[in-house]
């Protein structure tokens, strides 16, 4: 058989701004296409994580299968819904790597963002062929004209292309089924040549092992082929095949163009990596591995601890499993000298952080301490060798630094013309450096700073909303790194350095940004019955110091009268105690603390 097109088959994904009517939009393509029928499913059935719910957002990409007949032929449509926010960009790039279009939402009330022109663009960059579509046409506020507009301007689309819709009403929706079969183009593959299959998600069941999600470029693959994984040099024979509507759904065999999941009894979890090539073990030999993605560099690094010591092999087993599912955070063994044993995980963004930490106490039923997130930087030593360090106690003393160099990020800034002003003045406070304004329409406009990540990461977001209210929007993309006169800042507790409280910082920002932790610090902190300083300190300077006043019982209290010299004596004896107490006590430091250096509030009054 000659390798061609597979004319009733169409892979397409749905790319959007967070908040634009995704996951909307699939649950009427779901209910049109007859899948499910309408009232008998919750909304945004594909984002069915109890956290995607909570927060209304896609974290997680969700591929399923559907029948839709048109123009007497059963077409197949296999659709992968993906999350929108800038820190789960990863998820995306892998969807699209199954797909051979895509829908390209955009909101009628708020025009093209941020994130919409990132997607495009890796939509783009990955040769699909783009449906764009109109979204939340039926709403009041809609604006119809000007996002007709910024979509030509900002991402080149001709306006007559796009369709209109509504998600929530289903109005225009079937017109966009029929558009993704008229101007998608049907994958090719040939299933007589040797199989092939882009290994492009997996899950973990309790019963059945890992379940893989497979796109096929070529062959088949059926229940007892015995297959292997290139990547991880594993042999496994298929129980089970078949495709996704929503839940699994059996079948005889996944053909090429096909997307499905294999059941093989896969125990062991690292074997499993998203992006490999699964081929028939028999026909292995020249088989030309599939390019899968280009791997994910994590920009904010964090430790995770067990508040318990003793589960900490339950956090191991945690991260194993979700790793399976989320590709694009990285963890290592550490130890803290504060916090005992855990993790140094690296996440993609401060969301995609939060949202990890969340999954693992609720998945696995943990506690966890978090320590304050810090960006990787690059240390040019004396020796002239390079080091990439991913937290502060790793970096070498200053006189063995030739050059300190601290990441830096493009960022697109989309926002209502009247708030420039305020933002560049933000930007420039967080060492941002000006490229350019484009002015989208007389409202809104996009402007583009180079600034260091480390800024980015912290509370950028928090104040560009903000000062926005709520209507900016920001993308970011790691461009390289550049030298700057940093500084690692270390925290003393009681005279004892906890390493997870150290900073990098800006050798100007230093001291104003020493006390303000401190003073946080310093109300995190629970009083104890010795006095407790805190102290901030650049290689062996002390640039700032506070003191937690002890818990005092009054030992004058029983003395009615009586001589100065007895009530001397007993406030002598009391902080001879305290003394010998201080030398052997230890300081308690809840996690309020070690998350006090994410604050941004510049709090600088005093505790009464």
């Amino acid at each position: 058989m000659t390798r061609g097109p597979i004319q009733h088959l169409r892979n397409f994904s749905i790319v959007a701004h967070i908040d634009h009517g995704k996951s909307t939009l699939a649950d009427r393509i779901l209910e049109i296409t007859g899948l499910v029928r309408k009232g008998d499913h919750a909304d945004q059935m594909l984002d069915d994580m109890e956290l995607e719910r909570e927060r209304g957002i896609t974290i997680k990409a969700r591929a399923v299968c559907l029948k839709y007949p048109k123009d007497g032929k059963e077409y197949v449509l296999n659709l992968i819904d993906t999350p929108g926010h800038v820190d789960f960009t990863y998820e995306v790039s892998r969807s699209l790597a199954a797909c051979e279009g895509a829908i390209l939402l955009v909101d009628a009330t708020q025009g093209v963002e941020a994130q919409t022109v990132a997607n495009a663009y890796l939509a783009v960059a990955a040769g699909l062929d783009i449906v764009p579509v109109l979204n939340k046409v039926d709403v009041a506020t809609a604006n119809t004209e000007r996002a007709l507009g910024e979509m030509h301007g900002v991402l080149g689309i001709d306006p007559t292309t796009a369709l209109w819709a509504s998600g929530k009403t289903g109005q225009g929706v079937r017109e966009v089924i029929d558009a993704v079969i008229d101007r998608v183009r049907p994958p090719e593959g040939d299933p007589d040549a040797p199989l092939r299959a882009l290994l492009f998600d997996a899950v973990y069941d309790t019963y059945r092992g890992v379940i893989i999600y497979v796109r096929l470029v070529d062959g088949v693959i059926r229940p007892k082929t015995k297959i292997r994984l290139l990547g991880a040099k594993a042999e496994y024979e298929v129980l089970e095949v078949g495709v996704l509507r929503p839940d699994h759904e059996p079948g005889k065999l996944l053909s090429a163009g096909e997307s499905g999941y294999v059941v093989a009894n896969i125990k062991a979890l690292g074997d499993v990596r998203i992006g490999d090539t699964v081929v028939e073990s028999l026909r292995a030999e020249g088989v030309e591995p599939l390019p899968g993605y280009r791997e994910p560099k994590p920009m904010v690094y964090c430790g995770l601890y067990p508040t318990f010591p003793k589960d900490y092999e339950n956090l191991r087993k945690a991260l194993d499993t979700l790793a399976l599912n989320d590709a694009s955070f990285t963890y290592l063994p550490e130890t803290s000298e504060a916090l005992g044993f855990g993790f140094r995980c690296g996440f993609l963004g401060l969301l995609h952080m939060e949202v990890v930490q969340e999954r693992l106490e609720r998945d696995s039923d943990l506690d966890l301490v978090q320590t304050a997130p810090n960006v990787t930087y690059e240390v040019l030593k004396t020796d002239d060798t390079l080091i990439r360090v991913e937290k502060p106690s790793d970096i070498p003393e200053s006189n063995f630094i030739k050059e300190f160099r601290e990441p830096i990020a493009r960022c697109n800034m989309i926002l209502p013309s009247e708030f420039i002003g305020t933002m560049m003045t933000i930007c420039q406070d967080k060492r941002g450096r000006y490229v350019r304004t484009d002015y989208l329409s007389p409202e809104r406009v996009m402007l583009v700073y180079d600034m260091p990540l480390g800024e980015i990461v912290f509370d950028f977001f928090d104040m560009m909303k903000s000062a926005t209210r709520g209507y900016g929007t920001l993308d970011y993309e790691v461009t390289g790194y550049e030298a700057a006169d940093l500084v690692r800042m270390r925290i003393l507790v009681n005279a004892a350095e906890v390493d997870a409280l150290s900073m990098v910082c800006h050798r100007d920002e230093a001291e104003t940004r020493g006390r303000r932790l401190l003073r946080r610090l310093r109300k995190a902190i629970p009083r104890h019955l010795f006095s407790v300083p805190l102290q901030a300190a650049i290689g062996g300077k002390i640039v700032a110091r506070e003191t937690i006043a002890p818990m005092r019982k009054d030992v004058l209290a029983k003395c009615y009268g009586g001589d100065i010299t007895r009530k001397r004596k007993l406030l002598e004896k009391q902080k001879r105690g305290k003394k010998r107490m201080k030398q052997v006590g230890s300081v308690e430091i809840p996690q309020e603390a070690f998350l006090s250096v994410l604050s941004s509030d510049d709090d600088d009054s005093e505790d009464e």
